[in-house]
């Protein structure tokens, strides 16, 4: 089974969250986490801050990725590893592969027509605000 991960960044203050618009497909167009493939050999954690590195400069000195979820899809042939962190501070970020942005959390994450993943993202971020006092030990909303 192949095996990739995404990353969920909040921003220092908890009230934004790190995201990309994606060049090319999969998702074309569509708002995503940043994330990738975790290579053969690779331990998942390590593969979360590679992956972090290169798709936004920031580093395990700005945000430490805790792995909070798993999710597998076996008709795909995938598991999905999703790990979340908290900026340290306000840090300028950017990405060669695909724009990134800082995204408001009041909004509908389940959107299909502007975020990828089937809903995914929605899904993904009620849990991370589940379970914030974990992980952050601050209040975070997620519509």
């Amino acid at each position: 089974m192949k095996r990739y991960n995404l990353i969920v960044i909040f921003n220092e203050a908890m009230d934004r969250v790190l995201l990309c618009r994606r060049r090319k497909d999969p998702y074309q167009g569509l708002s995503n986490f940043i994330g990738g493939k975790i290579e053969e050999g690779e331990s998942g954690q390590a593969a979360a801050y590679r992956e972090m590195e290169e798709e936004s400069g920031l580093t395990g000195e700005d945000v430490s990725l805790f792995h909070f979820m798993d999710l597998t899809y076996h008709l795909s042939g995938f598991d999905l590893e999703v790990y979340a962190g908290r900026c340290t501070r306000d840090v300028e970020v950017h990405g060669e592969e695909n724009e990134l942005y800082w995204s408001p959390l009041d909004v509908d994450f389940t959107d299909q027509t502007h975020y990828a993943g089937e809903g995914s993202l929605g899904h993904i971020l009620a849990h991370a605000a589940l379970y914030k006092s974990l992980f952050f030990q601050e209040t975070m909303e997620v519509k």
